[in-house]
């Protein structure tokens, strides 16, 4: 099921991308499970840099809604990059990642929450009062200790590398991901 669900959802998020910059193309939307509630994040490349990345952490709406809506985020959204343009679509790689519902963590301490880490299988979500950042799983491939996936998920939400407060709130996700560099035939 997994290698299907991302022979549908790749496709579907170029679609709505190249749609949204007036190249038409359409992809086939019809599967059932596309319409029950998921949270995915689509993540933009071009030759293996960071060219978007926008998605939901927890599934309030459909999935193919979800898909549509951060897929065109993605490409015109993300405050860190300028609009996509369409001449930009042939060198562009489409990667979904659909999430598992949110898990909070328990932790005694920052040591205690670092040794809880799995690198390489969680995303993470840092909370602490109005800041909030995540980090994909596909991040430990950069920052694979977790001290250092911690201080920069940390700087992500606004605040230093080490900080460290009562009330720090974390919670971990799974993803299944697809790229389309690994579908292409």
């Amino acid at each position: 099921m997994q290698t299907e669900q991302g022979k549908i959802l790749l496709p579907i998020a170029r679609a709505e991308i190249s749609s949204a910059l007036n190249v038409p193309l359409s992809a086939e939307e019809t599967a059932p499970w596309l319409a029950q509630p998921g949270a995915c994040f689509v993540t933009l490349t071009q030759n293996g840099q960071l060219r978007g990345c926008i998605g939901s952490l927890q599934a309030y709406q459909p999935l193919l809604l979800d898909l549509k809506r951060n897929a065109v985020n993605a490409a015109l959204r993300d405050p860190r990059f300028p609009p996509l343009r369409a001449a930009e679509l042939p060198v562009t790689t489409v990667e979904v990642s659909l999430l598992s519902p949110l898990v909070p963590m328990t932790f005694r301490d920052e040591a205690d929450a670092l040794a809880q880490m799995r690198p390489n299988v969680d995303g993470l979500v840092f909370e602490y009062g109005n800041y909030r950042s995540t980090f994909l799983p596909q991040v430990w491939e950069s920052l694979p200790q977790p001290r250092q996936f911690l201080g920069h998920l940390r700087q992500k939400a606004g605040l230093p590398e080490n900080f460290w407060a009562e009330g720090v709130k974390l919670s971990r996700y799974t993803v299944a991901k697809w790229s389309e560099k690994n579908h292409k035939e």
